[in-house]
């Protein structure tokens, strides 16, 4: 993640450069959470970093902003534990869990991160949260009461034709174009039709 993050924060201007916490980068202890972190900010360039979770990780929140490294937080569906949830699977459905989720966003807000992703949760919920919490919001498929919105770039390119979330809007199918190229070139190939003379060197 840090390779990654070193390229990112080198080609930007102006964004803001926030760097996902791999998973067992910090559930283990609080100490392994403030290595890690540290080490996306030293090495990797980061702004700050983001990890998921709500009462189970606040103390460690509160630990990286009292040390000087910003969190943004991540309740609702959190991909790193998608196993647990048993798939990509919208979270608050029942009183019981959206209670819970709110609580962990209240948690989290109150232990010092400055924003909150919440995602794949029911819109009033993701409206009681935004309400709850001083800090901004930002929705993905969590309905549009949150402060901000986000999609993953390949859910708003279609770069997989097979893998759409309900929440998610398509703005373009760079996959099917890229499957119908990808098919016109294998065609030309075996046809011989590729190269031609115009493509070969003289």
């Amino acid at each position: 993640m840090i390779y990654h993050c070193r390229i990112v924060a080198r080609a930007t201007e102006s964004a803001h450069v926030v760097v996902d916490m791999p998973f067992l980068s910090y559930q283990a202890s609080v100490e392994d959470g403030i290595r890690a972190a540290g080490r996306l900010l030293k090495e990797g360039g980061a702004e700050a970093v983001k990890l998921e979770g709500g009462e189970e990780v606040s103390d460690l929140v509160a630990r990286l902003v009292s040390v000087g490294i910003p969190v943004m937080g991540h309740v609702g569906m959190t991909p790193q534990s998608v196993h647990r949830f048993g798939g990509f699977r919208l979270q608050g459905r029942s009183d019981e869990q959206a209670q819970s989720i709110l609580a962990g966003a209240r948690a989290v807000a109150a232990a010092g991160a400055y924003a909150l992703v919440v995602e794949h949760v029911p819109s009033t919920l993701g409206a009681a949260i935004t309400q709850a919490i001083p800090v901004p919001t930002i929705g993905i498929g969590a309905g549009p009461s949150c402060d901000g919105q986000v999609l993953v770039m390949h859910d708003l390119l279609g770069l997989d034709p097979e893998w759409s979330p309900r929440f998610a809007r398509r703005y373009a199918e760079l996959g099917k174009e890229a499957i119908a190229a990808f098919s016109a070139y294998l065609a030309d190939v075996r046809a011989g039709k590729f190269p031609s003379e115009k493509e070969s060197s003289r």
